[in-house]
């Protein structure tokens, strides 16, 4: 039901947005940060405001956090131990798998009801069709509460372990990262000769969406095992002309240094007799995996 009590702990820009989608829905949402006045504009905008973290979750039977760090969330939560007891605690703090695994097992033991979470989405996205959240732990909350959850953005399941959805978080915002470094550099390079980033911008993003294809393909090969079969552009010649990237950015006073990494591990892996295959390849430099998992 739309007026379902929820608490939100944290009050950024993210704990703001997410508080923000549960009072347009019409849900009684009480809000808490240590440094209160930043809950007076959503206070203003309907939401109960509680002057303790303990008060915030006697409030609701859900409780979100959105805190800095996981040593925040602790500090948080540990003083107030069984008060959670019969609560669903929603954690969408980014962690790490081990994190989150710690903090549901702690939570278990208060009884409570754990869901680890990871926003793809920035707080402008919150409640819009762009934004999906990855979420695992208790299946009986995640089913429970899935309807205030989709507020947020659609909401995926990943299973029982707390630790995937904060897995699945880091692999994706390190996609993003990578991306970013490169349109940082490739910036960085044509403002070196006097070119504006914005003269070139529409021809990187119509190069990433075009490079883009090659995620899927990526995986297939991981997965299997043969970075080989269908090679287009092997690594050998690849990492021939990796060299004129780290050149050209010297030559033009700027430091290569966002790009610099997969330059040492293409030559790496040609060097040990793998040039005939894709840049794929690369991942076994990075660690094989648990043993079992998909090669």
């Amino acid at each position: 039901m739309s007026d379902f009590p929820v608490t939100v702990l944290g009050l950024g820009d993210m704990g703001t947005a997410l508080a923000r989608a549960l009072l347009r829905a019409g849900h009684r949402t009480t809000v808490w940060n240590r440094t209160a006045a930043k809950a007076e504009a959503l206070a203003a905008e309907g939401a109960l405001t509680a002057a303790t973290a303990g008060a915030a979750v006697a409030a609701s039977p859900l409780v979100v956090v959105c805190l800095l760090d996981y040593d925040s969330v602790r500090q948080v939560l540990a003083p107030l131990g069984d008060a959670l007891f019969g609560k669903a605690v929603v954690n969408l703090t980014n962690g790490t798998p081990r994190q989150a695994r710690e903090l549901a097992a702690w939570a278990a033991g208060h009884g409570a009801q754990y869901l680890d979470g990871g926003i793809m989405a920035v707080p402008p996205m919150i409640g819009s069709p762009a934004a999906f959240l990855l979420y695992s732990g208790s299946p009986a909350a995640f089913a429970d509460h899935r309807p205030v959850l989709d507020l947020f953005g659609e909401s995926h399941h990943l299973g029982e372990d707390p630790g995937r959805a904060p897995l699945y978080d880091i692999a994706l915002l390190s996609a993003m990262y990578g991306m970013f470094s490169g349109v940082l550099h490739a910036y960085a390079l044509v403002r070196s000769d006097g070119v504006a980033a914005a003269d070139v911008a529409p021809l990187v993003g119509r190069w990433l969406t075009a490079m883009s294809g090659a995620v899927d393909g990526y995986a297939r090969q991981i997965d299997s095992g043969d970075h080989a079969t269908g090679v287009v552009s092997n690594l050998a010649m690849q990492s021939a002309a990796y060299a004129n990237f780290t050149s050209s950015a010297r030559d033009q006073g700027i430091s290569p240094e966002l790009i610099a990494p997969i330059g040492h591990l293409m030559a790496r892996r040609v060097a040990g007799g793998h040039g005939h295959e894709g840049l794929s390849g690369l991942v076994e430099l990075l660690g094989q995996g648990r043993p079992g998992a998909p090669r």
